[in-house]
């Protein structure tokens, strides 16, 4: 299960109603955020999420409205005397530019807090057993942009009414068998977990994809998503611009998840030029599960 809460959802100007983009994400006792736009520490507080187990940072690019929050929270989790190390990932440029704004601030080599920065390359970057992370690569503006992919397996479970009937007691057995390991009873008996587990369910898949001029490449990565966050700065009707500026249209994010077989489309990085309405009338046309972010929004995958 992944749980999400957005913290900001605005384009490059915010608004008073959305921040600069960030995005809390939760799994297996993990907390780490995607972007931490300005004022970011903030919307943690305003969220009711707070700051404890927060240590880890992905960045979807180097662009100011991502990253400008970074040391503000940095001074914030100093002054709680956090002892955490925070984990900063993010393609090779942009995690230059964190390293330089960090060292304007305190000098070349320190931070307020102990910090680690690890470079992107495609593929996976984090294992943590209940859930992976991966990466791809995405196109924005000549950025070393990425995109993420959180995964976490299909597990089988075992089936009550197979252990009733193969008079599997309560107790050590039934764990041994839920972790693949046969086992005997009455003496003779062997029971395998075949016998008693049932067919693989549960697992998840959630993308997350920041400002992207493309879909184009992208596909493999999102298809079959349980859930797809990604950017829709632009309508239809300005399509040349969205071009100009390096982003997607309402309608391109909704056709990528359509094509993707993606069960649920959320969409972020709203432009103060529309309304919520227009942005959303234009997605569902093409893919109707869709939904527009807005701060503060929880959704669970």
């Amino acid at each position: 299960m992944f749980a999400l809460t957005f913290l900001g959802t605005s384009a490059s100007v915010p608004s008073a109603e959305r921040n600069h983009p960030a995005l809390l994400i939760e799994a297996a006792g993990q907390r780490m955020l995607v972007d931490c736009g300005e004022g970011t520490q903030r919307q943690l507080l305003r969220s009711g999420a707070g700051f404890r187990r927060l240590d880890r940072i992905l960045l979807t690019h180097a662009h100011l409205d991502h990253v400008l929050g970074i040391p503000g929270l940095f001074s914030t989790l100093r002054l709680r005397q956090s002892a955490e190390v925070m984990m900063v990932h993010g393609g090779p440029a942009t995690l230059e530019t964190v390293i330089q704004m960090l060292a304007g601030l305190w000098g070349a080599g320190r931070a307020p807090l102990p910090v680690e920065f690890a470079p992107l390359a495609a593929g996976r970057f984090v294992d943590a057993g209940d859930f992976t992370i991966d990466c791809f690569p995405v196109r924005h503006r000549d950025t070393d942009s990425f995109g993420f992919v959180f995964q976490s397996p299909a597990r089988r479970h075992l089936q009550p009414n197979l252990l009733a009937a193969l008079g599997v007691p309560d107790g050590p057995l039934r764990g041994e068998l839920a972790a693949g390991r046969a086992v005997v009873i009455d003496g003779d008996r062997t029971i395998d977990p075949e016998d008693v587990l049932g067919p693989p369910s549960g697992g998840r898949k959630l993308v997350v994809i920041g400002d992207t001029e493309t879909t184009e490449g992208l596909a493999q990565h999102v298809v079959d998503a349980d859930m797809l966050v990604i950017e829709a700065t632009f309508l239809d009707r300005d399509a040349s611009t969205a071009r100009d500026y390096g982003h997607l249209t309402a309608a391109e994010a909704a056709s990528f998840a359509a094509a993707s077989n993606v069960k649920q489309l959320v969409l972020t990085h709203m432009s103060g030029r529309y309304e919520d309405e227009e942005i959303l009338a234009e997605a569902a046309r093409i893919f109707p599960n869709t939904r527009i972010a807005a701060d503060f929004d929880h959704v669970v995958v």
